[in-house]
């Protein structure tokens, strides 16, 4: 293949807007806000679940304290009740005095049920004081979280800034160059890493970073000015200059 060797050296100008595009890619599937976000849904999606088993601890330890209560209600109506027969006096001495032994019973059942109910608060303070500090992390987290994915956004919005311009500095470049030529340099770039241009220095493949052999570079230096040659071992176009070492 032919080419002009000013055009050949254009074809590393559109080589240096190709590897800026590449890296530019990269750098969008390589945010660190991407990992960052990852770890944190990681992280939200745990705190959710210790959300969830505290809510239940506390739900569980207010039924629990709610039925305490009532049986307390229960009691102190019993209790009443009784108190108030026997406060009339009324009714046999027999059973007077089993209101009494009642009352006994039910002052000492109330006082259970009360200290059983002050155990459960104690303990339901203590769940509040878990669940409220799982939640305040969620909070947290997610303020983590929406700080990450706006510099996410932003850092974005930059790299499509650039892709924006640097496409637009290769549409013309490209459509500037001869046919032939692009379409043999989209082939090797596409077949070599992105690489399909660069420069032959002092002996040596600028894409594969290998010396020449005396042969390559008896070779190459033989061949015409405008002759597009490209490197035996990774077959990337090799363009010349007063620098090729040749």
């Amino acid at each position: 293949m032919k080419a002009d060797p000013k055009v050949q050296r254009r074809l590393l100008d559109l080589q240096a807007i190709d590897t800026a595009l590449t890296q530019l890619a990269h750098r969008r599937r390589t945010l660190p806000e991407r990992a960052e976000l990852e770890a944190l849904a990681r992280e939200l999606s745990a705190l959710e679940d210790d959300r969830v088993r505290a809510q239940v601890a506390v739900d569980d330890l207010d039924r629990d304290i709610a039925r305490l209560e009532k049986d307390i209600d229960q009691v102190r109506a019993r209790k009443s009740k009784d108190e108030t027969r026997l406060a009339a006096g009324t009714g046999p001495a027999r059973e007077l005095e089993a209101l009494q032994h009642e009352l006994v019973s039910l002052n000492r059942r109330q006082g259970d049920l009360e200290d059983a109910e002050l155990e459960l608060m104690e303990q339901r303070e203590t769940a509040q004081s878990v669940l409220d500090g799982v939640e305040q992390r969620l909070a947290e987290t997610r303020e983590k979280r929406e700080a990450a994915e706006r510099r996410r956004d932003e850092a974005l919005a930059g790299i499509a800034k650039e892709e924006e311009f640097k496409r637009g500095a290769r549409q013309p470049l490209a459509a500037d160059l001869p046919a032939d030529l692009i379409t043999l340099y989209d082939k090797v770039r596409e077949n070599s890493g992105g690489l399909g241009a660069a420069l032959l220095t002092g002996g040596r493949c600028g894409g594969c970073r290998l010396e020449l052999s005396g042969a390559d570079r008896a070779r190459i230096a033989k061949a015409e000015a405008d002759e597009v040659v490209r490197c035996e071992e990774c077959r990337r176009i090799m363009v010349r200059t007063n620098e090729s070492g040749l």
